[in-house]
């Protein structure tokens, strides 16, 4: 059996373990179900999310020209605290950008290999800490826009990273006495001082639970260098897919990718 399309990042529904369905050109494969199953993927070519063209994808699953014209691509994609739609004021499309950032957002910590703080949407919790890879993550804050989670964000990333260190993810390693509630209590001084009626003190701490185990080791793998993979399919964390020998791709950084995924026949059995 196999499936072809364009790539996007996996959908998730949150759960006792997490089910991922891998989305190509909308065909949504439940991922779950392959585990301990081999597995071909074959990479074809390109399609641009943005205007389906067959470029090299450059960025976020777009071309190049669409990475630096789309509003889905803008610098406050990635630094909320450039938003200037609450303004009035267009970055690239001042429509799009009002219906992205004139919403409710939550400011969290998350631990992803280390504790760090982060901004999403509401509506993506907890899309966005299942993406991320997060064990364990609570929301501090809740603004009403985009640029006031960005501001709280750029204050206290002067004190916690606000990246994920996608090894030290995968390698799901924590102290057992790892306490988000204690960070959100040490970190709470550092919000800046118009934007403290945004703290939240009531949330609380959510587990993660993924259908993955750490590996002993863990390369990574593009489609670019190589373009044919085959393998036995162990696990699911954040985004990536887990193969046999501690082997990953990440499947968001393939958005806009063209491929087959094939489920080989003779697969192993389940012991």
């Amino acid at each position: 059996m196999q499936f072809q399309g364009q790539i996007r990042k996996m959908i998730t529904e949150n759960g006792q373990p997490i089910q991922y369905y891998l989305n190509l050109s909308h065909d949504l494969i439940n991922i779950n179900q392959l585990i301990h199953k081999k597995i071909k993927i074959r990479h074809s070519g390109y399609e641009c999310m943005n205007c389906s063209s067959d470029e090299k994808i450059f960025r976020m699953g777009f071309c190049k020209k669409c990475f630096f014209e789309s509003p889905y691509a803008s610098d406050t994609i990635i630094r909320p605290e450039l938003s200037t739609a609450h303004l009035g004021i267009a970055e690239r499309d001042l429509a799009v950008e009002q219906e992205i950032q004139l919403q409710p957002h939550i400011v969290y910590l998350a631990y992803t290999g280390d504790v760090k703080v982060g901004v999403t949407r509401e509506s993506q919790v907890p899309t966005r800490w299942i993406d991320q890879g997060a064990t364990f993550a609570l929301a501090i804050a809740k603004t009403d826009n985009r640029y006031e989670a960005g501001m709280i964000e750029v204050a206290l990333k002067a004190h916690l990273p606000d990246k994920t260190n996608w090894r030290k993810m995968l390698q799901d390693d924590f102290e057992d006495d790892l306490d988000l509630l204690d960070f959100r209590n040490k970190v709470a001084e550092y919000f800046p001082d118009d934007f403290r009626k945004f703290s939240m003190d009531n949330g609380n701490v959510v587990k993660l639970d993924y259908p993955y185990q750490a590996p002993e080791k863990i390369t990574s793998f593009t489609l670019d260098k190589n373009p044919e993979f085959e393998g036995i399919l162990t696990g699911i964390k954040g985004q990536y897919l887990q193969f046999e020998g501690g082997h990953f791709i990440n499947v968001r950084a393939h958005e806009g990718y063209v491929a087959t995924l094939e489920i080989m026949k003779n697969n192993p059995s389940i012991s």
